[in-house]
């Protein structure tokens, strides 16, 4: 990252737009001049070595606060900002203990909340191919952030370097970057004070969204392979997608404009510099809710996750029958397109929808090309809407997975297939290829001029999709090359099928650490008899299911109700969250129906 220069996060947060050009490998128009909210500093490299001694002095000035037990989940650490000083420091050496491990590869951290609101904040691991932390290693950051004092700190450090036969001499490499939460330059200068201590080098990669951060470390970590995944900067990572993006969409008409609710958060000016790459003749998008500087602003009725839970137009929208429309949330990894009927009826196409648009593009693709050796799958979580899953193995014919609630668990299954295509409902999802899809896509050779055009969609559809991890930016792009591709409105796109009514219901609860659950999280094994009861309210309802999941990030219960009315829906979902609520500790106002 040799073009980068040097500044604090602090320095950052007051510097002004300055231009950031770089020499373009992009054949079809030159590299525009890209205001870049916050520059990245450069590398620093550490030469000190990795002391107990430098560690305790350090931790000193990040103690752990009392009666609180921090627990590595699905978004790693996450809560309110103003208690994860001694998390981002215990992570800091975690990352550093990682990489050492991995003989030096980069390891990311990411400082991000996603769609929480704006006064908490959250920390991820991420490890060299832009994949979530080895789930093992979750124990052990747990461990670590739970250790009540330095000399406990000390154990467990040990612990960890005998267990996994570390050397703590070999070097380390940390990548970091963070959101636009005010609370990010604290928690970058205690997670610096862990990377230091620990005498590691490290890179601010400075204000990115979450997938970039993700593509980031992939990147370095594969440079001057064969697996090489692309440059390792910003600016590589719009030339990437730029390049398939328009390749896809060669000779195709433009759709109208599609309008970006960015969450008030950093994919409105990373949305903003990937279209001034791709050309505005290319794509037309019109960025709404895009106040990064406002307090209190982010997520705030806005975002994928207000449009996917609510299923409503976020307040002050403009959009109207005809318009086209989709939803970020705060750190750009989640994706929900949405539209107004002619009747004025909110149509939503979340995750599920676009599991099945990309399905069926992909399959189409691959027959035309004539590589039928590639089978397609997806994956799926219980959340999943019931007839999408009946459209999928009914309609399009592809096997389907069910597996828990997750990123880390789509992503596993997914790797299962030639091509994995796996989406969680709420927007969060990607597209993964199999190294033997890949060589069979790359070496294909068309016999014809229409299995040769298909063949070369192929290979710049693996460039487009941002395999590391879901991408809010790539996946829009995909979706839009779809319906480019096949002249499409949102509306022609839903008509594949329809949902049937959902609802989710949050229910407060003394202890969400009593739910457990089996079957991909269907079903409860705990509290006992809590599942017989849910089953008999199930079974008086038309196409009823519901189901209960502990939240992994609060002391609360999740309820999904589906029904063959809204009406049913809302009366199911209702009627078991009170269910829970009644014989499993609620707390608080008991569930009511609006």
């Amino acid at each position: 990252m040799s073009d980068i220069t040097h500044q604090s996060p602090e320095m950052a947060a007051r510097r002004p737009f300055t231009p950031f050009t770089k020499p373009s490998p992009d054949p079809f128009r030159p590299l525009p001049h890209i205001p870049l909210l916050y520059p990245p500093s450069r590398t620093i490299q550490i030469m000190s070595a990795f002391t107990f001694e430098n560690i305790v002095t350090a931790s000193a000035l990040h103690p752990k606060p009392q009666n609180i037990q921090f627990t590595y989940g699905t978004a790693g650490f996450r809560m309110k900002a103003s208690l994860l000083d001694s998390i981002m420091f215990r992570v800091g050496l975690i990352a550093v203990l990682r990489s050492k491990k991995l003989d030096g590869s980069v390891i990311g951290v990411m400082i991000t909340a996603s769609h929480n609101p704006e006064e908490d904040n959250g920390v991820k691991l991420v490890d060299p191919r832009g994949e979530m932390l080895e789930q093992s290693w979750e124990v052990y950051a747990t461990s670590l952030a739970n250790a009540p004092n330095d000399d406990a700190l000390v154990e467990t450090l040990e612990r960890i370097i005998a267990q996994n036969k570390i050397d703590v001499n070999k070097p380390s490499n940390i990548l970091y970057a963070y959101d636009t939460r005010p609370s990010g330059p604290a928690l970058v200068a205690s997670l610096e004070d862990a990377i230091k201590a620990a005498g590691s080098s490290y890179t601010n990669f400075g204000l990115k969204t979450t997938p970039q951060l993700h593509y980031g470390v992939r990147c370095l970590n594969t440079q001057g392979t064969n697996d090489a995944y692309g440059e390792p900067t910003e600016i590589g990572y719009y030339n990437k997608l730029a390049t398939a993006f328009r390749q896809i969409v060669s000779d195709k008409q433009r759709l109208s404009p599609l309008y970006v609710d960015c969450a008030n958060g950093v994919g409105a000016p990373k949305l903003r510099e990937l279209i001034e790459v791709i050309g505005e003749d290319i794509i037309s998008v019109n960025i709404v809710n895009d106040k990064i500087g406002v307090e209190g602003a982010l997520n705030h009725n806005c975002g994928a996750d207000y449009v996917k839970t609510g299923q409503r137009l976020p307040p002050g929208s403009t959009v109207t029958s005809g318009d086209r429309a989709a939803s970020f949330d705060g750190d750009a990894d989640r994706l929900v397109y949405y539209y107004v009927d002619t009747d004025g009826t909110f149509r939503l196409l979340d995750g599920d929808k676009i599991a099945g648009l990309s399905a069926m593009f992909i399959m189409d693709l691959v027959q035309a090309a004539g590589v039928d050796s590639i089978k397609v799958g997806v994956v799926q979580t219980a959340y999943a809407n019931g007839n999408s899953t009946t459209y999928l193995t009914k309609v399009l014919k592809v096997p389907v997975s069910c597996v828990s609630t997750g990123v880390k668990h789509l992503h596993h299954e997914a790797e299962k297939y030639d091509v994995g295509v796996y989406f969680e409902a709420n927007g969060h999802g990607t597209v993964l290829f199999s190294a033997e899809a890949l060589q069979t896509i790359r070496t294909a050779k068309g016999r014809t001029p229409a299995q040769t055009t298909a063949i070369a969609q192929l290979r710049a559809l693996t460039d487009l999709i941002n395999q590391t991890v879901g991408d809010a930016l790539s996946d829009m792009l995909l979706v839009e090359a779809i319906l480019t591709h096949r002249q499409w409105s949102l509306k022609e796109w839903d008509q594949a099928y329809t949902d049937l009514p959902n609802r989710l219901v949050k229910v407060v609860v003394a202890n969400r650490h009593i739910f457990k659950t089996t079957n991909a999280e269907r079903q409860l094994v705990e509290p006992a008899g809590l599942q017989a009861d849910i089953d008999a309210l199930v079974a008086k309802y038309t196409s009823g299911r519901s189901f209960v999941r502990a939240s992994g990030t609060e002391d609360a219960v999740r309820v999904y109700a589906e029904a063959a009315t809204r009406a049913e829906t809302d009366e199911l979902a209702f009627r078991v969250a009170e269910l829970v609520f009644d014989k499993a500790g609620g707390v608080g106002t008991r569930p009511a129906r609006v």
